[in-house]
Parts: C-alpha cells; sequence; structure tokens
C-alpha cells in the first residue's frame, strides 16, 4: 500500500513495554518516522486516525514464520502470508530458512523482493547453515549475511554430526551471527506425530518423548558454551527444557528462546478425535508441560512468544493422523490468542505484549518492536475489546488451524509498516 505522507493518530491508548509507557497520547508520522507523541498534538492536513478507545502499540514481531517461494508446490505465497499478518498488526516476521532453502544470495534476494513488491511487512531471512538443509557442508553464511540474512539455522533439520554443527557455529560466531536452533534428537523422535504420553497411547498414535527434546538442547548449550555463538532457541516444549535453560542464563551464555501461541494455549487433549489441525512439530505437550511454559514466560526464561505459522492446504490435512503434514497457520490469531492469555490471567499485559513486540526483536538483534521517535514508524492500532469472527475475516491461505472459525477479541484497525500503511479497516 502507498505511504501517506503524513498521519496522525489521536487519543490512543499508548502501549509501549520496551519503554514502559502506558498513557493516552497522540502519535504524529511524518514522511513515514514517528516524529512526536505527545499528550495533544496538531499536524494541520495530516490524515486524522481517531484512536479513542483503541490500543496503540508497537509493529508485532514474529520469531518464527514459514513461507513460500513460487514452484515451492506449498500453499500461499509471501504476498498472501504477510497480508495476513499485517490484518493482524505484525510488522516483521523472521522467514525460516526452509523458504527457498536460503543457502543463495539469489533466494535472499528474491525473498526482499517480493516482500517489497507486496507492501505488507518486512520478511526478514533466516540464512541456512548448511547447504541445502542437509545438514553436511556449511552454506556461505557470512555472504547471506551480507545479502541481507539476521540469522542463521536450519529449519530443525538434522545435522550430520556434532563436529559439524560445532563448525556452523563457530563460522557463525566469527562473523557474530545468531544461530537458531530448534532442538529435537532425530533418532528419539523417529517417525513420532503426538507427545508420547497417555493421550498418545489411547490413540495409538506414535509419540516423540519429550527427552527428545531435552537431549539436543544440552548438547547445543555445551556447544554454545564452547563456541560463544548467540543462540536463540525456538520453540520450547518441555519442562526439562526449561531447567536447561534457566541454567544456561543463570551461567550468562548468550541465549533466548521461544515458545509457540499454541503450546501456550493447548495440550495434548486437544488431539481427541485425531483433530489434524492440532498435529504440529514440537507436539503439543502434557498439561503441566504448558503450565511450565507459561510460568517461564511469566518469568522471562522464555523471552518471545511466536506464530510458528505453517499454511497448509486442506488435502495435507485430510489424511490419517500420522500422515498429515504437521503445522498451524497462526499470523491472523497471534495477538487475539496473546490476549486471551491476558484474559485468563495467565500473563500481564505489559509481559504479553513485549513477547510479541520487543522481546523477539531482541533475541533476533534487530530494531523493532518498540515506539521509537526518529525511526520508521512500525505500530498497529487495535481495538482490543471489539471481537474479530475469522470465520469471515480469515486471509492466510492455509486453513489449518483449531481456530480458524473462531471469534476472538482483538480487532486491528491500522498497521502501518515502516512509514507505510499496510492495513486499514473502516
Amino acid at each position: 500500500m502507498a505511504a501517506k505522507a503524513n498521519i496522525l493518530i489521536r487519543k490512543g491508548r499508548v502501549i509501549d513495554p520496551a519503554s514502559g509507557r502506558d498513557d493516552v497520547a497522540d502519535l504524529l508520522i511524518e514522511n513515514g518516522r514517528l516524529t512526536r507523541i505527545g499528550a495533544s498534538l496538531d499536524a494541520p492536513g495530516a490524515d486524522i486516525i481517531e484512536a479513542d478507545g483503541h490500543w496503540v502499540l508497537p509493529g508485532l514481531v514474529d520469531a518464527c514464520v514459514h513461507l513460500s517461494l513460487p514452484g515451492s508446490g506449498r500453499t500461499g505465497d509471501i504476498a498472501s502470508e504477510t497480508r495476513a499478518a499485517a490484518a493482524g498488526g505484525i510488522t516483521h516476521m523472521a522467514a525460516q530458512p526452509d523458504c527457498g532453502p536460503v543457502d543463495s544470495t539469489a533466494v535472499v534476494r528474491l525473498i526482499r523482493e517480493q516482500a517489497g513488491q507486496a507492501g505488507f511487512a518486512r520478511i526478514m531471512p533466516i540464512a541456512a547453515m548448511t547447504q541445502g538443509l542437509q545438514g553436511e557442508q556449511l552454506a556461505e553464511m557470512a555472504t547471506l549475511a551480507k545479502a541481507g540474512c539476521i540469522a542463521a539455522g536450519n529449519a530443525g533439520r538434522r545435522i550430520a554430526s556434532a563436529l559439524v554443527l560445532k563448525r556452523c557455529l563457530e563460522y557463525a560466531a566469527t562473523f557474530d551471527m545468531p544461530v537458531m536452533f530448534r532442538p529435537q534428537d532425530s533418532a528419539l523422535s523417529a517417525g513420532g506425530c503426538a507427545h508420547e504420553g497417555p493421550v498418545a497411547t489411547r490413540l495409538g498414535l506414535p509419540g516423540i518423548p519429550a527427552i527428545a527434546e531435552s537431549v539436543d538442547l544440552s548438547r547445543d548449550l555445551l556447544l554454545v558454551e564452547a563456541t560463544g555463538v548467540r543462540a536463540h532457541f525456538q520453540q520450547i516444549s518441555s519442562r526439562q527444557s526449561l531447567r536447561l535453560l534457566r541454567e544456561a542464563k543463570q551461567q550468562g551464555l548468550p541465549v533466548t528462546a521461544d515458545v509457540s501461541i499454541q503450546h501456550l494455549l493447548l495440550d495434548e487433549s486437544a488431539l481427541e478425535g485425531f483433530n489434524s489441525h492440532c498435529h504440529v512439530i514440537p507436539p503439543l505437550r502434557s498439561a503441566q508441560d504448558r503450565e511450565a511454559l507459561l510460568e517461564a514466560v511469566a518469568d522471562g526464561t522464555i523471552d518471545a512468544i511466536c506464530s510458528q505459522h505453517t499454511p497448509i492446504g486442506s488435502s495435507s490435512k485430510a489424511a490419517p493422523f500420522p500422515a498429515t503434514r504437521p503445522g498451524m497457520a497462526g499470523v491472523d490469531t497471534l495477538l487475539s490468542l496473546v490476549l486471551e492469555l491476558v484474559d485468563e490471567g495467565k500473563l500481564s499485559l505489559t509481559r504479553a505484549l513485549d513477547a510479541v513486540t520487543a522481546a523477539p526483536a531482541r533475541s533476533l538483534g534487530i530494531q523493532a518492536g518498540q515506539l521509537e521517535t526518529g525511526r520508521p514508524a512500525s505500530l498497529c492500532v487495535v481495538d482490543a475489546q471489539s471481537r474479530k469472527d475469522y470465520g469471515e475475516h480469515w486471509l492466510s491461505a492455509g486453513n489449518n488451524s483449531p481456530w480458524r472459525r473462531a471469534v476472538l477479541k482483538g480487532n486491528v484497525k491500522l498497521t502501518v509498516c515502516q512509514g507505510k500503511v499496510s492495513w486499514l479497516t473502516d
């Protein structure tokens, strides 16, 4: 969408966890930059957005999305999924390296060009750590960083050996490039599709034990300590992993972590009836794991909440449960579901918003997720009390979500991404 020269957002409740701000104020955007925040601003000729009774928030930062390039055979494209993100108040998205794979500068350029042409959200590619994500030969991570990648990872794919992984981390550390991990031991999880527990046993589904995550995480943390690389651990799902993360942070290791919103709201019981929309990796775990994850977000052991957005066509979710493709579409509902955790008393409003704005930005090492004057404006205006019917207003090309037809609080009225209006409703 086209940029508007000047925008005055009036009388909104401005909530910025990064600065601790929470008050009613006006915001002025001039030539794409947030120039002033004040009690009563005047801007002759500016487009007026009346935000009385609404919240004005930093644009959301989603630390984990899976996107598709043309010819990939996957559901959706960058335009459709960034549009859905903008409608949900998301302005920055970290694209996993299985979008391509992201192991060449040509792929990085294509991702950035398509995101720029769509104009809905900023896509931040994550570079492949290994060529073709095959886990054997190191990719040219430094070259990919120069092309615009913000970190390196292997999209949860197996690395051939601890030696190869150590060399990847040493290479990344040399160039101060953050590394993204999704810990899951391939041998312990082989063939599994559900948490190894009573629900999987009753349904006859092959299980993935929680230790598959914590064993891999333990090894990864030792390698982080040995190499000094900055590390971000994605989609943590188990109590055992939280203990290891706490110890690592107490020791001063340069580590951060996120959890997907579905792991904070659902547990293994959601699989009853073989609900393939709840087939995700890592699997939804026990109720005790879910409660421990919520406590870890509240106390900061887990820094950020992500969507783990994976749009999937209906046919890929229509097979018997073990044969369905794992993943859940999540950018449409990320903000609404985070606000649901606040309504349930699981998280404070400030901490919940921090976990989807400033905290993921810090974890990714980017300047975003806060209302900072002098910089290109990235923010959203939200009617936090009105309800949105996702049966009528779902935009992702993937219909694979248990909230696909839910009615949830939190209706985004305006999204501004890097100075440009990317979403606007009446």
